[in-house]
């Protein structure tokens, strides 16, 4: 099916059955089984729409692989753990992961993985990716399907393509945002019945004027939330990171991203990938009611550089031609620069304990390296 008849197959629902909210609209575009569009194409890299972070540099998968290395040593190395990757993408980042990972050869010998991934597509990709990987991926389609077991969890830009619902501020209330059909026929916004729960409107909000939009995530919630019951009974850490907002606030976040460019967010559905900025403030407090410990959360640039950006860089540049040691600062730009992916995207961990991670429990401007974590020379 294509994306053409993707949009005839909403209109004719719409027609059939009423208008839709946009958390139902986003859910179909983009896992529909026959033309969503994380299920029938590998949406990443040049031939994509868009370039995530491990597709960026190796350093960032690395990085990585060096903060979940570290958690393992904190959490006194388990005989026995699950490591699991939510949306895995093309399995760029658990490659540079584990290469990085396997400089601790107990880490992997300790180590099941699991990678939560839906799409048919996608699943090959990874397959092919991690062919040569010390460890086999097995694949779940939740992260429910996980074994139990103390648990180091990463999920990156995993959070922003679940479904959210949309409120608009009326005289009255606020009233869900939906989805419906123009008297010409082609998808557009409107205003529905169902209106936001008294309790579940911030203070911040409640004196916003008309017209406003607010978002609520209870998909990205729920997996907060469980994620956080399995760290609380069997311990361990999770990783999200992801572009969004530190404080509930009000405003339109969803968009859409066809051919590396911005899109309507009606125009092309299962052909444009839709997101939503992800709230970390709920994030956490789902984490916390799951019974885990949100810590401090940081800008990814930030979470970068104390984890020893700029030497890796050093190290990879060392001795190499003009052109690499150029590629590899431009990457750094990217990933840590306040006016790249520095700021937009923030980095929030829980720990089943509260034990101390690094390098959340750095002081702020401290550069970590690889050479200096707790636990060994190589960590």
């Amino acid at each position: 099916m294509s994306g053409p008849a993707l949009k005839e197959k909403l209109a004719a629902r719409i027609r059939a059955h009423g208008p839709i909210t946009v958390a139902d609209y986003m859910a179909t575009c983009l896992a529909d089984p026959e033309a969503g569009y994380y299920i029938t194409r590998d949406p990443f890299g040049k031939k994509g729409d868009f370039t995530t972070a491990p597709e960026v540099s190796q350093m960032f998968g690395e990085l990585i692989g060096a903060f979940c290395l570290q958690a393992y040593l904190d959490l006194g190395a388990p005989k026995a753990f699950q490591l699991v990757e939510l949306g895995p993408g093309r399995g760029t980042l658990m490659a540079d992961l584990l290469r990085m990972a396997s400089l601790r050869p107990e880490f992997v010998d300790a180590a099941s993985l699991s990678l939560v991934e839906t799409s048919p597509a996608l699943r090959k990709v990874q397959t092919k990716t991690l062919e040569k990987a010390p460890l086999s991926p097995a694949f779940r389609d939740r992260f429910t399907d996980v074994p139990d077991g103390p648990l180091i969890l990463v999920a990156n830009e995993f959070f922003d393509a679940l479904p959210i619902h949309q409120y608009v501020k009326t005289t009255e209330d606020w009233r869900e945002r939906m989805i419906g059909l123009s008297e010409t026929g082609g998808l557009c916004f409107g205003i529905g019945t169902g209106r936001l729960d008294d309790s579940d409107m911030p203070a911040a909000t409640q004196d916003a004027p008309e017209g406003t939009i607010l978002e609520t995530q209870p998909a990205a919630n729920a997996i907060a939330q469980e994620i956080g019951t399995r760290l609380s009974r069997h311990g361990g850490a999770a990783l999200i990171i992801d572009y969004g907002y530190l404080k509930t606030a009000a405003g339109d976040t969803l968009q859409a991203l066809y051919k590396h460019d911005y899109d309507d967010v009606l125009s092309h559905p299962g052909d444009a990938d839709l997101t939503a900025h992800v709230n970390f403030e709920t994030l956490a407090r789902a984490a916390q009611e799951g019974g885990a410990k949100p810590l401090p959360p940081l800008e990814q640039g930030e979470f970068l550089l104390r984890l020893g950006l700029l030497e890796r860089a050093g190290v990879l540049g060392s001795g190499k031609s003009h052109k690499i040691q150029k590629t590899i600062r431009d990457a750094v730009e990217r990933l840590a620069a306040p006016d790249q992916m520095g700021t937009l995207f923030k980095v929030l961990a829980f720990s089943g304990d509260g034990q101390a991670l690094t390098p959340f429990d750095m002081p702020a401007g401290t550069q970590q390296g690889f050479t200096h974590m707790r636990g060994g020379e190589n960590g």
